[in-house]
């Protein structure tokens, strides 16, 4: 396992051991402490124990392997799309998503002193949705792990030139100097989490409430695949949210569909859709059923 900065390092092993302690209330996290996973699940279950971790598949493996009981990760950003990796991560980690949250996102640079700065570290997702704050006042943006870990890490480097693209928390926690707030270029900048653990929620349990359903599928290699994989949402009258494409694979013979729909398995409506797109589909698989947290629409 990749290693976080020093200065994060105690702060890692402290929350680590607490979850370790009571796994089953642990939620895994990729990032250092001070991260927007970590805000995010602090908001989403105040309860339950932040266990850092400094991968997406790092954070998905202490789900599978008992460490935590489930994790929160993010998956799409309002300004910059999807998170990489996300969607080839999620089908192959055998977890169901039990759960979503959104977070408005608001970014801080910070470094040293007050600057100038010739350079930036952050997420690439923060570097992407910062990328006009930086390019007017001329700083590089560099890549690093997480938020939190690059203010960690300007920390660590001690030089006054660097700075960092995190949450406000993250300068507290590191000690560094906020320079400016709200640097992201979009002040509607919102991220949305899902939350991942071994078993899925029954969705008979969701009766009565608004609920998400998501899965993948990849079309058969056929003329009109896809329009006729989409028919039955369309006839049943069931919302599709979302619908990204990606290919897998170095054929680019067909592609494999993310898709989110309103509404959970045993409604009938829902039902007749899954079961057109089924027939139309090389393969069908569910992600999860869990309760719509937003209001699409």
């Amino acid at each position: 396992m990749l290693s976080f900065p020093a200065p994060a390092l105690a702060m890692v092993e402290r929350m680590r051991a607490a979850a370790a302690a009571d796994p089953a209330r642990a939620i895994a996290l990729q990032g250092a402490p001070g991260a927007n996973s970590h805000r995010a699940a602090q908001e989403y279950a105040p309860e339950l124990l932040p266990f850092p971790c400094f991968s997406f598949e790092d954070a998905i493996e202490a789900v599978q392997t008992g460490k935590a009981g489930c994790a929160i990760i993010p998956i799409e950003n309002s300004q910059h799309g999807r998170v990489a990796d996300i969607h080839f991560l999620l089908p192959n980690s055998g977890l169901q998503i039990v759960g979503e949250h959104f977070m408005r996102i608001e970014h801080a640079l910070m470094g040293l002193g007050k600057g100038p700065f010739e350079a930036a570290y952050s997420h690439p997702q923060a570097l992407g949705q910062s990328r006009e704050f930086l390019r007017k006042r001329g700083m590089v943006p560099l890549s690093f792990a997480d938020t939190a870990g690059a203010a960690a890490h300007v920390a660590e480097r001690q030089d006054a030139s660097l700075a960092a693209i995190a949450p406000a928390l993250a300068a507290e926690l590191y000690g560094l100097d906020i320079v400016e707030e709200n640097v992201e270029d979009a002040h509607d900048n919102t991220t949305r989490f899902v939350v991942l653990a071994k078993e899925g929620l029954d969705p008979a349990t969701l009766a009565g409430e608004q609920a998400m359903t998501t899965f993948i599928f990849t079309v058969k290699n056929i003329p009109a695949a896809l329009y006729k994989a989409m028919g039955g949402f369309a006839t049943n009258g069931v919302n599709m949210t979302k619908l990204e494409s990606y290919q897998q694979g170095a054929s680019f013979a067909a592609s494999t569909f993310y898709a989110d729909i309103m509404g959970a398995p045993g409604d009938p409506a829902v039902d007749r859709a899954l079961e057109e797109l089924d027939f139309h589909s090389a393969r069908l698989r569910m992600l999860g059923t869990y309760r719509m947290a937003r209001q699409r629409g």
